[in-house]
């Protein structure tokens, strides 16, 4: 097994964890990378716009895969209308604890 360590593309989080996936180093490919690593973090594979090797490297097809080693670092760049939906903070009144007579309070 290939161990790689994989995240989201998220700029405007505070917190943004890699999580180590693994691979059949027997099915190196792009399509399989983008299955797991989608599966993973629970995204679509259709709204990833492309993979980059960390920190500035874009993988394009089976070959960039295979060069991968242990714990290397990826992300999964999405399509920006996607990551609005992903990432979406929810309005006050969707917040957990929102007491709508306290915010109507006057003092």
């Amino acid at each position: 097994e290939l161990v790689l360590k994989v995240r989201l593309q998220t700029p405007n989080l505070r917190e943004n964890d890699f999580i180590e996936i693994e691979l059949d180093r027997q099915e190196l490919t792009y399509k399989e990378l983008l299955r797991v690593s989608c599966r993973e973090l629970g995204v679509n594979p259709e709204h990833v716009q492309k993979i980059r090797k960390l920190p500035n490297t874009m993988l394009r097809k089976d070959k960039d895969v295979a060069r991968l080693q242990d714990f290397q670092e990826l992300e999964l760049v999405l399509t920006v209308s996607d990551k609005n939906l992903l990432f979406r903070v929810p309005a006050l009144s969707e917040q957990s604890g929102y007491n709508k007579k306290a915010s109507e309070l006057t003092y």
